[in-house]
């Protein structure tokens, strides 16, 4: 898990406030891609990708002013990453497309996890249901 989150260290410390804007005006449609993600593998990743979609769009709308830059960034670059259509794994791959996606939202999740908790409660979202492992 370290080589991950050093991968992910590295794509959040891409993400700039400008970068971060562009990353909330395509929301909505990242959203409704997510929904529609089929990973019986990952069963919590649906959950975990709308949840990191909050806490960016949150801080965004100066909503969540109190996390961290560097917690919404991570979150951010996970987003962006599930998002592609070439990663590590590509999504086709039967059963196991979505294993880097989970991987890097995971990290996101365990790296910033006071910070995310602490939203996560103050927006009325169990923390345990966000970081159940699977």
């Amino acid at each position: 898990m370290a080589e991950i989150a050093k991968f992910v260290h590295h794509g959040a410390a891409q993400i700039t406030p400008k970068v971060l804007k562009g990353i909330h005006r395509k929301l909505p449609l990242l959203k409704l891609e997510f929904a529609q993600i089929n990973a019986p593998k990952f069963p919590h990743l649906v959950e975990q990708l709308e949840f990191l979609a909050d806490v960016v769009e949150d801080f965004a709308e100066g909503a969540a002013e109190d996390l961290p830059f560097v917690a919404v960034a991570a979150a951010a670059f996970a987003l962006v990453y599930a998002h592609r259509q070439m990663d590590l794994i590509p999504n086709s791959i039967p059963e196991f497309g979505h294993a880097d996606d989970s991987a890097v939202v995971r990290a996101v999740l365990i790296e910033h996890e006071k910070a995310l908790g602490a939203h996560a409660m103050k927006i009325g979202i169990a923390w345990a249901k966000i970081t159940v492992k699977a």
